[in-house]
């Protein structure tokens, strides 16, 4: 237990980035820093605009606090650049990054443990619409690989509308895929140094939960509690610390699981570097956990240590 803000050094709380989350990630940065700084802690902000390399350049720092969404800082790449540079940070690893960015492999990962995730197909061109359409049906939900906040995130109910989706997906240069659309009831599971904090059920009038709902939405609704009963509540919590384990994720992290109407537990993705603004869902589960926005934060820097 660190109870001495010198025990972390310096940290660097870096932010920003050049991915499509850089907004988000600011956001969620500005607070990060806040709450270091009115707890004592030695703390810079550090917007990463281009090479995190360049970025750390001529600053001394002796541990980093990511808060980088999306490519370039949630998967693998700036964890490489810290392991290199011999500077601990926040979060996990290069490979437990690096796969859970890219949520067709995460979702092989967990196929090949035996967890449950929805059925999907890869769209590499149009000409593999035919065939996703023999496979899943409609509707399905078409997602570029390795973006976050559900951004280039379309749901099609038709051939057109398929290749309209798979059109804006591609745009992000990944791999694109579609997924059988899961009827049933959302919900999300933080993860803080393997222990699940409670579970929130989400609850949108738009057609998804995208990145409109997430951040700008005044409609979205959270519930926490989620109104499982207890035995569910734990499987659900359960399932998501396996789901962190298996990609070997550590520190902190958020898994998103569908519970559809036959009553199937379904894991969608897990993020590695939620978000940390006023509507994220992390320090909301915390809230619900008796921590505070602050005591979260330095519980996160904290395993930094580890």
């Amino acid at each position: 237990m660190v109870n001495d803000p010198q025990q972390f050094g310096r940290v660097a709380v870096m932010m920003g980035g050049s991915a499509a989350e850089r907004a988000v990630s600011l956001r969620s940065g500005a607070a990060v820093y806040d709450a270091l700084k009115n707890q004592g802690v030695d703390v810079i902000a550090v917007d990463v605009t281009g090479s995190p390399i360049d970025a750390l350049a001529g600053i001394k720092v002796d541990r980093v606090f990511n808060i980088i969404h999306g490519r370039g800082g949630e998967d693998g790449v700036l964890q490489a650049v810290l392991q290199v540079l011999g500077i601990p940070y926040t979060g996990s690893g290069v490979m437990a990054s690096a796969l859970a960015m890219d949520k067709l492999r995460t979702k092989l990962c967990w196929q090949g443990y035996g967890l449950v995730t929805p059925k999907w197909a890869v769209l590499k061109t149009a000409d593999d619409v035919d065939g996703c359409i023999a496979k899943l049906g409609f509707p399905v939900i078409v997602k570029p690989a390795q973006e976050g906040s559900s951004i280039g995130m379309s749901k099609a109910h038709n051939r057109e509308e398929l290749l309209d989706a798979l059109a804006v997906a591609a745009e992000f240069n990944c791999d694109v895929y579609a997924e059988s659309w899961v009827t049933g009831k959302e919900y999300t599971v933080g993860v803080l140094d393997g222990v699940a904090l409670p579970v929130i059920r989400l609850e949108t009038p738009r057609s998804f939960y995208d990145y409109e709902a997430k951040y700008n939405a005044t409609t979205t609704q959270y519930h926490c509690p989620c109104g499982l009963v207890e035995a569910q509540e734990l499987r659900l919590k359960g399932l998501a610390v396996t789901a962190c384990e298996v990609i070997g994720i550590k520190g902190w992290a958020r898994v998103d699981v569908f519970i559809d109407d036959a009553g199937q537990y379904q894991l969608i993705e897990v993020n590695t570097v939620p978000g940390m603004t006023d509507h994220s869902l992390v320090p909301m589960a915390a809230r619900q956990a008796g921590i505070g926005f602050e005591e979260l934060v330095w519980r996160i820097l904290a395993t930094s240590l580890a």
